[in-house]
This record gives structure tokens, C-alpha cells and sequence, in this order.
């Protein structure tokens, strides 16, 4: 089973202690919502909970694999482009998630794309309400 399948079956079952197992501890993940990166394994983790909280019927529906330049430091690395679809706040999203992978098969680089652009706000609104209630990030100024 790749780091790829492994990644999939653990978001398949909710299952974070898997998620903790494949993450480097300095991963990066660029999100479709925040132009900086999310930094390291406790926030990711973190992230993830989010996440697997927010997507409504969530299902990966093709992967592709290779390799690709990481965004760090434009090195080749192998590499794994999950497709999926999900709900969020009733709208309907379809989405990549592009993983890059260290020479262990860990996961170092992460980015999701998705799309429409009314998915991606109903997202992000969803993501910072689940941030900031679970104490990752500091409420808006202003709330």
C-alpha cells in the first residue's frame, strides 16, 4: 500500500492517530483559504480535525501519481494528486488535495485546490469558526 492509499483509508475513516503516523513534523499545508501555509504536525493535526468535521460526504473519486517541485524548495519529490468531492454548508465543492512526499513515504508538503469560488468562501468561513473553537487560531478582531 503507498503513503497515497494509506493517506486515503485514514481520511476514509476519520482516523487522525493514522494521519499523526504519515505527517513529517514540519509539514507544510497550503490551503485554498489562507495565502500562508499551515506549519507543523500539531497544527495540520489540528487542521485535520477541522476538517474531517466540516466536509459533508466527503469521497475521494481518482488519483493520479508522479512526482512534482515542492513549494519549499522547488526539489522534485514524489508525489500523489487525490480527487474528491464533498458538501460544505450545502454547497457542493470538487477539490485536489496535492501531496508531496519525503524519502520515507511521509507526507512534507500538502495543497488543496477547490473549487467553485462560493465552496471555497463557505469553506473557509467553516474552517475559521472550527480553528477558533477548538482554540488553533484567535477569534477575528471585531468578534
Amino acid at each position: 500500500m503507498t503513503a497515497a492509499d494509506r493517506f486515503r483509508a485514514a481520511v476514509d475513516r476519520r482516523d487522525l492517530a493514522a494521519l499523526d503516523d504519515l505527517f513529517t513534523e514540519d509539514i507544510r499545508f497550503y490551503s485554498p483559504v489562507k495565502f500562508t501555509p499551515f506549519e507543523g504536525k500539531s497544527m495540520v493535526l489540528g487542521l485535520f480535525g477541522v476538517l474531517l468535521r466540516t466536509f459533508e460526504d466527503f469521497r475521494y473519486i481518482g488519483h493520479h501519481t508522479g512526482t512534482a517541485q515542492t513549494g519549499t524548495d522547488g526539489t522534485s519529490a514524489a508525489s500523489a494528486v487525490l480527487l474528491f468531492r464533498a458538501r460544505v454548508g450545502g454547497k457542493e465543492l470538487h477539490g485536489i488535495d496535492l501531496l508531496h512526499f519525503d524519502d520515507e513515504g511521509r507526507i512534507k508538503e500538502f495543497t488543496v485546490m477547490v473549487r467553485p469560488q462560493s465552496a471555497v468562501h463557505a469553506l473557509g468561513e467553516a474552517v475559521l469558526a472550527g480553528l477558533v473553537a477548538d482554540g488553533l487560531v484567535p477569534a477575528p478582531s471585531g468578534q
